[in-house]
C-alpha cells in the first residue's frame, strides 16, 4: 500500500504542476512578443512544447489564436480525474 500512496502524490503533483504549466502557457498566447527561449518563460516553455508542437499539427491556430493548450488543460485535467479523483482508479485501489 504503501508505494500506491507514493505514486498517488506524484501523480498528483505531477499532472498538477503540468495542468498550471499550461495555464500559464494559455496566457502567454496573449503576449506575442514573449521570448519562450529566455530564462524564467523557458522553465514553462521546455515541459509543454513536445505536447503542443504535435497537438498544433493536428489542431492549428484558430484566426490566430493558438488554441492548443486549452485541449491540454482538458486532457490532462480529465486523466487526474480518472486517475485521482473521488472514483479514480488509484483512489478505488487505495481502498
Amino acid at each position: 500500500m504503501n508505494w500506491l500512496l507514493t505514486t498517488n502524490i506524484a501523480l498528483n503533483l505531477l499532472l498538477g504542476a503540468m495542468t498550471l504549466f499550461f495555464i500559464f502557457r494559455i496566457v502567454l498566447t496573449w503576449y506575442p512578443q514573449a521570448e519562450l527561449n529566455k530564462f524564467p518563460l523557458s522553465l514553462i516553455a521546455i515541459p509543454t512544447e513536445p505536447l503542443l508542437a504535435p497537438t498544433r499539427k493536428v489542431v492549428p491556430p484558430l484566426g490566430g489564436i493558438d488554441v492548443s493548450p486549452v485541449i491540454w488543460v482538458g486532457i490532462v485535467t480529465l486523466l487526474r480525474e480518472i486517475l485521482l479523483g473521488q472514483q479514480g482508479i488509484l483512489m478505488m485501489l487505495m481502498r
